[in-house]
């Protein structure tokens, strides 16, 4: 397989172990140079951490993006996170145009809403720029709340299999790809993802492990990513990602010290194993 050059565009969190702190070891274990965008500068991720520091880095995206095109650099992939506003996103799909190669995979985490709301920072013009960006992809890994908001449908605690399935038909007919819907469980212990890859449908459902850990979504979306880039079906590198993040949370259960985010690290010779690397 050839050397890859894949974009990641989302934010770093010094400490937390999530964005791009997650996403470039993940990445570079895959296999692939791994460049970076960073949208902005926090001392720490945001959830339990307080007095944290931030800087936003807006005003330095379109003059990395330019400085880029003028040194002709090209990627072969494009995975974007979490995106501080409107205007960033419009940056991402400047770069969509102008800076990719033939047949790069465009691979979005629409991460900007959980357990039935908006993440605090957002807004419903954030909203409908992330639909645009969202249904441009290849590939789009929303959990249920945020395909909710990309869909207009309403957001349920509760659900079954017919309410996730008018969940992905809404998204297809708005102009999704492929789709990897996450957090998807039908029962109190088991949790798993749904893909949706043209006109087939599957699910993967593994145990749910009760105590959540933050920063998994970077965890998975990363590693997604890179079974993805490894050339594995989006069903096989979601089961693949699944499985892995599972483990890092194995790995972090019992360490009450280890609050902030998954001990993902310990778990990647695992990865490579499961990309068939060792």
């Amino acid at each position: 397989m050839s050397y890859k050059k894949l974009l990641t565009i989302q934010d770093i969190s010094c400490v937390g172990q999530c964005s791009l702190t997650v996403a470039l070891p993940i990445l570079s274990a895959a296999g692939m140079e791994t460049a970076i965008l960073p949208s902005a500068v926090l001392s720490t991720h945001t959830a339990g951490f307080t007095g944290f520091t931030v800087r936003d880095l807006t005003a330095d995206m379109d003059g990395i993006a330019a400085h880029w095109k003028k040194e002709n650099i090209r990627f072969d992939g494009l995975y974007t996170g979490y995106l501080g506003s409107a205007e960033q996103i419009g940056t991402v799909k400047a770069i969509i145009g102008q800076l990719l190669a033939p047949d790069a995979a465009v691979i979005v985490d629409p991460a900007m809403a959980d357990n039935g709301r908006l993440y605090p920072a957002f807004d419903a013009a954030y909203v409908e720029e992330m639909k645009k960006l969202a249904f441009c992809a290849d590939f789009v890994l929303p959990n249920i709340t945020e395909a909710c908001f990309l869909t207009g449908m309403e957001y349920r605690e509760r659900y079954d299999e017919a309410y996730i399935a008018s969940l992905l038909d809404a998204l297809t007919e708005r102009g999704a790809r492929t789709i990897v819907l996450t957090g998807v469980g039908y029962d109190e212990s088991h949790t798993g993802v749904v893909v949706r890859e043209g006109d087939g449908t599957r699910y993967y459902e593994h145990r749910k492990i009760a105590k959540g850990c933050h920063g998994t979504g970077d965890v998975y979306a990363s590693a997604f990513v890179g079974a993805l880039e490894n050339g594995m079906s989006a069903y096989d590198a979601a089961v693949l990602a699944a499985d892995y993040t599972v483990r890092c949370i194995e790995l972090t259960q019992g360490d009450e010290s280890h609050w902030y985010g998954v001990k993902f690290e310990l778990a990647l010779p695992d990865y490579l194993r499961m990309l068939g690397k060792v």
